[in-house]
């Protein structure tokens, strides 16, 4: 097994820190290491154990995995998809937003891989009776009403407790009337 480059993992995590916008003493402390240990491993001098990367990463807010990847510790199997790619690059979006997006995506992934039920067994599981399409419904599908992974409800409920959303009008939706009150 050839060794890793260890320049890399410090240029990624550099790297990283940059784009978060977070400072080398900051990261130091999220990951609970000193600032010079910190700026070697950053300038390639030092190599960091398993713990200090999941630390780092933590710090980051980042996939361990993808820690572990760079500094040769594990092989990358799946590499990652130009949505995750854009979704980590969009500096727009909060870390909090991108996170949930983040979460949403895999858990659609997730459901979709093979290996997962199939979609036969997940449309028994959730079947239920097609409402007849009236008024404005009549564009909508039946996978408009499945219900939703539970990782995707869960990391929606947290993200939606923050945002109050607008009240719907009397046929339960929400219109440009109802959004200003």
């Amino acid at each position: 097994m050839a060794l890793p480059k260890v320049g890399s993992i410090g240029e990624y995590i550099r790297e990283q820190r940059t784009q978060a916008k977070i400072s080398l003493r900051q990261l130091a402390a999220a990951a609970g290491v000193s600032n010079p240990y910190l700026s070697q491993i950053e300038r390639g001098l030092r190599k960091p154990s398993a713990e200090i990367l999941n630390q780092i990463a933590k710090g980051l807010h980042i996939s361990a995995q993808a820690l572990y990847v760079q500094a040769g510790l594990i092989e990358d199997r799946e590499p990652d998809s130009d949505v995750l790619t854009a979704i980590r690059a969009d500096t727009l979006i909060t870390e909090r937003q991108r996170q949930v997006l983040i979460d949403i995506y895999e858990s659609f992934r997730k459901e979709n891989r093979p290996g997962a039920p199939d979609e036969d067994a997940r449309t028994a599981k959730n079947a239920h009776p097609t409402p007849e399409p009236h008024g404005n419904d009549a564009g909508s599908s039946p996978d408009d009403e499945a219900p939703l992974p539970e990782e995707l409800l869960t990391a929606l409920k947290s993200f939606t407790e923050t945002s109050a959303p607008p009240a719907p009008a009397a046929n339960g939706h929400v219109t440009p009337e109802t959004k200003e009150g």
